[in-house]
């Protein structure tokens, strides 16, 4: 939903100059501004999420659904309305509010729909239901790529942003259907008091007693992400300054084999891994084995549509071991907060690398050619990240291994032992 709000221009996209293109001719913004909207977005997201994640602990999925998929209706409408305000004091205010109320709501759906997945599947499902809400959002993104630009270039930017906002409706309807099928299944189930009255019991000071195995868990994830994310950002302008014979468009293709590869084996992967087990090791393998594929990037000149599948690869693999291991390790009752807890982590590391790597390759200018001695310096910090990555995996397992080993998937979560208790 969030990929409307401005044609191409998450941080999942790989089309990012194209997209800042038409947005700063398409809204009369200065590049500044225009940045600033996806500045409020993520920040907004890493703050939020901690909240909303004990909120619904505290007050449930349904609560949870229905106010953060609200917000987003909200904030979107919001933004839109905005841009009919071209080249007055009101388009910015306006629109910076509706990505406050859009990031408010949109990170905090994720959490949401993450503790109801982990919920409903349990044990030997868990890894394949993760990997296919990750495959549907990377669906998302690249139906966003081929057809966004299009729509905008026939009905104008004002009709695309609207365009944005009913489909985050279209969300708000999905997810009060959710809401329903939930409720009607905790019934059949005997489950819904038994879940209230936990709920009750939910404090915020349970964060304390979230167990060492869930943080070094989330610094596996953070500093996987590290690596990922921030590469995926500049990569289309990494080939082009690098790699000659690159249009712009086929740089953007390259770099959006990362996404494209996930979206085909993410469920695949789920499969695999919950049929094995073994996450912790599974963890520890993609890190390493992103390794080779920065290396081959920062010193070699073979293809980049190599490293880019490579790291598709990698990344489905760590999407598909790393999160669903969250359930594994804290209780259902807390696992909205522990959710909450990784994502923020997870957004404020990618930002901050965000930030470094800007500094690295030193230039405000995406017309001018960077040179290649910065790009290797900004992919020895993902090799950093990365060699981050594989001594917190591995710590994880160590600990893991001395006390009753969950995440290798050698007992069942903690809601298969609620469920058992009933």
């Amino acid at each position: 939903m969030q990929n409307l709000t401005c044609p191409n221009g998450t941080h999942h996209s790989s089309t990012g100059e194209n997209s800042t293109l038409d947005c700063v001719e398409g809204l009369g913004m200065t590049p500044a501004q225009y940045n600033l909207l996806y500045a409020i977005y993520a920040w907004t997201n890493a703050v939020v999420v901690i909240l909303a994640g004990f909120l619904i602990d505290k007050l449930g999925n349904r609560f949870g659904v229905f106010v953060f998929s609200l917000l987003t209706v909200l904030g979107s409408s919001i933004f839109a309305l905005g841009s009919h305000f071209k080249g007055s004091p009101y388009l910015l205010p306006m629109m910076l509010t509706g990505r406050l109320l859009f990031g408010s709501g949109n990170g905090s759906l994720t959490i949401v729909q993450n503790r109801i997945t982990a919920f409903w599947f349990k044990g030997k499902e868990l890894a394949l239901a993760f990997g296919l809400t990750l495959s549907f959002s990377r669906l998302g993104s690249v139906l966003n790529f081929f057809f966004t630009q299009q729509f905008e270039a026939k009905f104008g930017m004002q009709w695309t942003l609207w365009g944005g906002t009913l489909l985050c409706v279209l969300g708000f309807v999905s997810a009060l259907t959710v809401s329903v099928l939930d409720k009607v299944g905790m019934k059949q189930l005997g489950l819904d008091g038994v879940i209230q009255q936990e709920s009750k019991k939910v404090r915020i000071q349970d964060v304390q007693r979230l167990p060492l195995r869930y943080w070094l868990l989330v610094l596996t994830i953070m500093f996987f992400y590290n690596g990922v994310f921030p590469f995926v950002a500049d990569a289309s302008k990494f080939i082009q300054d690098k790699y000659s014979g690159y249009s712009q468009q086929a740089a953007a293709y390259i770099a959006g084999a990362v996404y494209d590869s996930s979206l085909v084996l993410s469920a695949a992967v789920g499969i695999l891994i919950d049929y094995v087990g073994l996450r912790g090791i599974f963890a520890v393998g993609c890190a390493a084995l992103t390794l080779p594929a920065f290396a081959l990037l920062a010193f070699t000149f073979v293809p980049p549509l190599v490293s880019t599948i490579w790291l598709g690869i990698t990344y489905s693999f760590a999407a598909a071991s790393m999160w669903p291991s969250i359930p594994l390790v804290v209780p259902q009752a807390t696992l909205g907060t522990a959710m909450g807890l990784a994502t923020s982590v997870q957004m404020i590391g990618v930002g901050l690398s965000n930030l470094i790597v800007g500094h690295i390759l030193g230039t405000k200018s995406s017309e001018l050619k960077i040179p290649l001695w910065r790009w290797q310096q900004m992919m020895i910090f993902m090799l950093a990240n990365t060699i981050a990555c594989i001594f917190a995996s591995i710590s994880l397992n160590i600990v893991d291994k001395k006390q009753v080993s969950v995440i290798k998937g050698e007992e069942e979560p903690c809601i298969t032992k609620l469920l058992l208790l009933m």
